[in-house]
């Protein structure tokens, strides 16, 4: 047999079999056709390369994402719930965090071309029939969920900036700045290069965190009583819960970390980095800023202390502020960006074209982020809202249905299959509860709340 020939059956047999994977894929209701196996493409000769991360330079990146702005509001959620039932909370719900993020990270191994909650949308619903409807069902809200991350971010640039400034100017003109700023940081279209940033981060809310521990240690603004356990209203209660989910809704941007791994298998290892380091931050923080700023602790917590310490705490705390929103802002624009340029070569160019593409979407998203900041000023209430809008499902319910899809018909094959169909029911229910509840009290608190008005010029530091 000549060379030729051999190269022609071969070719033959290759084709053959990529039809009938593409067949089965098909047969199943999964889009996974083999250019788009891999969202990025065959990268070999490209320009711009996706595919870089090391798997501790992700974990970095997750948790710049993760750690930012849900720690600041939750020792005013211990005040809030009391020592003993927060704590359970906080630790039960970073276990729960972590589970549900494997069952994430398995999905992703399962189905590699899922490079969002789009295309995850794509294959629960493709058995139904319905593939189109649960992509844009699951990426809109996968969009609006990182907006309003961003919203949150400004919101707290413009508290910042405020306090160090002793309202040196009109909060809009601050959020505006804030805009600016997280918008030229947002202008890398890899993650490696965003992931630099994510070390200032951490380092920035890290010590953040502890000046505002040693400080508030120190000066005591608290009564010296410590609550066990508090009396509260279900409403106030309910919000103090959203919070404490808040803290850990980083899932919504993890099958586009995982990515942009060299090795997606090795995201375990990054997620635990991320929750075990996540989890005893959050216990440690909230603890000891609660324990020393008493029942009337504030939220964001950095301002419990001194003017002059919060000051200080805030500078040190930009990095986060900034980066941590332009880490959820770098997904957003990216989800976009991979859907409309998916199957072509523009996203691996660095051509006029493709660059301002980037451009333009991340400054879209991003003046969309400021209007949510200036339309709902008060930091509790907006974090309550984009947890019961978003987190409750991303964070929690999601993952529970993706157990179940990965699974479907082997509920009875073992004893640990169906503990663990009880435990993923019990995580939809949760994801459920967050929602239904959180909605009627993010509502009640907003349209209750009189201390922040839309779109105003009046500090919001508190």
């Amino acid at each position: 047999m000549t060379q030729f020939e051999h190269d022609s059956i071969q070719g033959i047999s290759s084709d053959k079999q990529d039809a009938s994977t593409l067949e089965e894929a098909k047969r199943k209701g999964v889009n996974s056709a083999p250019e788009y196996e891999d969202p990025f493409g065959n990268e070999e000769f490209a320009d711009v390369k996706y595919r870089t991360l090391y798997w501790w330079q992700c974990g970095m990146i997750m948790i710049a994402e993760t750690i930012s702005l849900g720690i600041l509001s939750l020792p005013s959620a211990v005040a809030t719930l009391g020592l003993v039932p927060a704590v359970i909370l906080i630790v039960g719900l970073g276990l729960l965090a972590t589970y549900t993020g494997y069952v994430i990270g398995q999905f992703k191994l399962r189905y590699p071309h899922v490079h969002s909650m789009a295309d995850a949308g794509d294959v629960l619903f493709a058995p139904l029939g319905l593939a189109r409807f649960g992509r844009e069902f699951l990426g809109t809200g996968q969009l609006l969920f990182l907006v309003f991350i961003m919203g949150s971010h400004l919101l707290t640039f413009t508290v910042m900036m405020n306090t160090v400034t002793n309202h040196g100017t009109c909060s809009i003109v601050f959020g505006i700045v804030g805009l600016i700023v997280s918008f030229v940081c947002a202008l890398p279209r890899t993650l490696r290069k965003v992931s630099w940033f994510s070390f200032a981060s951490f380092g920035s809310i890290l010590s953040a965190v502890l000046i505002t521990i040693i400080a508030i240690s120190i000066q005591r603004p608290g009564d010296g009583k410590v609550d066990a356990t508090t009396k509260t209203d279900v409403a106030t209660g309910f919000l103090a819960v959203t919070n404490i989910v808040f803290a850990y809704a980083g899932h919504v941007a993890f099958f586009g970390f995982i990515s942009e791994m060299q090795n997606p298998k090795e995201y375990p290892k990054t997620l635990f980095l991320l929750q075990g380091t996540d989890t005893c931050l959050y216990v440690i923080a909230a603890v000891a800023i609660y324990v020393y700023g008493g029942k009337d602790v504030k939220s964001p917590a950095l301002s419990s202390t001194s003017p002059i310490t919060a000051k200080v705490a805030y500078g040190i705390a930009i990095p986060t502020i900034v980066i941590a929103g332009v880490i959820n802002g770098h997904v957003a624009s990216k989800y976009i960006y991979v859907r409309l340029f998916r199957g072509t070569d523009l996203m691996q160019k660095r051509s006029f074209f493709s660059i301002g593409s980037w451009v333009g979407i991340t400054f879209a998203l991003w003046i969309i982020a400021w209007i949510i900041a200036e339309a709902i000023p008060v930091f509790n209430n907006l974090l309550s809202l984009i947890t019961a809008l978003f987190a409750s499902w991303f964070t929690y319910g999601l993952s529970g249905i993706f157990w179940l899809f990965l699974n479907w018909g082997k509920y009875g094959e073992s004893k640990r299959k169906m503990f663990l169909l009880v435990v993923n029911l019990l995580i939809v229910g949760i994801g459920g509860c967050l929602c239904g509840m959180g909605l009627w009290v993010s509502g009640k608190a907003i349209h209750e709340d009189s201390s922040g008005a839309s779109f105003s010029c009046s500090a919001n530091s508190g």
